[in-house]
């Protein structure tokens, strides 16, 4: 399972007398977009939701048809639609095909690099630290389906709804190809994702890890190691 957050959107509203008036809960209050962002249930076909993703598959496709030495064109097109403060970042440099939702919701440190196929499923904000490195087929999801079968049905139904837990990849990870990295997943500084893993927990700095679900393999320079672990090794 994903390392999704508690559901605080199923938390009980407290007693009150009756005739009492009572505020609705604060997220009844918010926008769809806003919801995604905070961890609610949200209606993905919201009018906002569908402009935002019609947009960005526009400019996904722009980005994708551009010719193998269009390095400079590709950038101003992540600037395009990319968080604002990717602009600053003077070394960004992704690989097409690349495919998002949002772009919006991706923002990325200096020195990042994004080989062939990548997608990031941003209906939750993704951040990236600064000197990452995702090889080919990295897929990164913050969206996500409650597991109950019946708000899956019926996606114009009213009971339709869909989840999203952001992404947060440290400083100077390297991603190996074709891993998954799941909804409401952090990892730390200096990690590295063996290739072909599912990431379906937080990951602590200075470590590998890989497998499916990914598990620790061998703990790095600066790493917390458990003690249980740092006392087999010296045995």
């Amino acid at each position: 399972m994903a390392n999704i957050p508690p559901k605080k959107f199923v938390e009980a509203i407290p007693n009150v007398q009756v005739g009492t008036p009572v505020d609705p809960p604060p997220q009844e209050h918010l926008s769809e977009k806003e919801r995604s962002w905070q961890g609610y249930p949200y209606r993905p076909w919201d009018p906002e939701l569908v402009a935002h993703r019609r947009r960005a598959h526009d400019i996904n496709r722009r980005f994708n048809d551009t010719p193998s030495d269009a390095v400079a064109q590709r950038r101003e097109i992540i600037n395009e639609y990319f968080h604002p403060d990717c602009k600053d970042r003077p070394s960004i440099y992704i690989e097409p095909p690349f495919r998002c939702d949002y772009g919006y919701n991706v923002r990325v440190g200096n020195n990042f690099y994004a080989n062939w196929d990548c997608v990031i499923l941003d209906s939750a904000p993704v951040d990236i630290g600064d000197d990452c490195l995702l090889a080919p087929g990295v897929h990164m999801y913050t969206a996500t389906h409650p597991v109950d079968p019946v708000p899956r049905r019926e996606p114009n139904s009213p009971t339709y709804y869909e989840l999203a837990f952001p992404i947060k990849i440290g400083n100077t990870c390297w991603i190996g190809g074709r891993s998954v990295i799941c909804p409401g997943v952090t990892i730390g500084d200096n990690v590295v994702v063996g290739a072909g893993s599912v990431v379906t927990k937080d990951v602590p700095s200075n470590v590998v890890v890989a497998g499916n679900p990914a598990k620790i393999i061998r703990y790095l320079d600066g790493a917390e190691v458990p003690p249980h672990i740092a006392n087999k090794n010296k045995k």
